[in-house]
């Protein structure tokens, strides 16, 4: 078996400038991605895909590899996180290296754990899938939201809901935009979010975006409460 760990990193972030290698309490950022993958023993390679020397000097430093510079015409705002993969792929694949699983482990991740990573590969091991990725359940039921009109009114979208109790609504999903584990010798019969995926549920408190400043903030305390629980012995 052999897998490679792919953390995307461009140096053009705008709403957060340089978040990649901000400092997160004491750590660039992107130095959490690149210790919870060393630390959970599961890749060969871990790299860092890359436009900026200074990101690229940065992964190297916390233990990543960076064997190219990713091609300015791959990141643009507009470039797609599966272009970027599969061109380390294919950079891999013309040394004559291949691999049979691939995880994109994303550069903003500072509040995954290792064991995480090692269900993912374990439970897509384990099955005829070509993907496990982080999901995480949807803290309201989707199915009472509602849009606001060009009136500035309500409209529900299912209204038949409206009188339902939240308890008997069925729980809903979300991608934690944390990791996606891919079999590469089976390919995808379905889109990611579609019958071909397996979900690997991480609780809410360790699922947060960063976009924005505001994100940046709740990233930051909801990483002093998994730190205080993992001290404590829990998950």
């Amino acid at each position: 078996m052999s897998v490679i760990a792919i953390i995307p990193a461009r140096g053009g972030s705008k709403r957060v400038p340089r978040k990649n290698i901000k400092d997160f309490f004491g750590k660039p950022l992107i130095a959490y991605s690149i210790e919870t993958a060393k630390n959970s023993n599961l890749f060969d390679k871990i790299i860092v895909s890359t436009d900026d020397e200074e990101i690229a000097k940065t992964a190297r430093e916390y233990g990543a590899q960076v064997p190219f510079i990713r091609p300015k015409e791959l990141s643009d705002d507009f470039t797609a996180t599966g272009a970027v993969v599969e061109h380390a792929l294919e950079f891999y694949k013309n040394q004559g290296i291949t691999f049979e699983y691939c995880c994109t482990l994303y550069a903003t991740a500072p509040l995954l754990t290792p064991a995480y990573l090692q269900e993912g590969l374990k439970t897509l091991q384990n099955s005829d899938a070509h993907m496990a990725f982080s999901v995480t359940s949807i803290p309201f039921p989707i199915q009472r939201t509602f849009k606001i009109t060009p009136e500035n009114r309500c409209e529900m979208f299912t209204p038949e809901f409206f009188t339902s109790r939240s308890q008997d609504l069925e729980v809903a999903y979300q991608d934690a935009g944390a990791f996606y584990f891919e079999n590469l010798t089976n390919k995808a019969k379905d889109i990611a979010f579609g019958s071909d995926s397996i979900p690997i549920i991480l609780p809410r408190y360790m699922v947060q975006d960063i976009d924005t400043l505001e994100d940046w903030e709740m990233a930051e305390i909801m990483y002093e409460v998994v730190q205080r629980k993992l001290k404590k012995g829990e998950s």
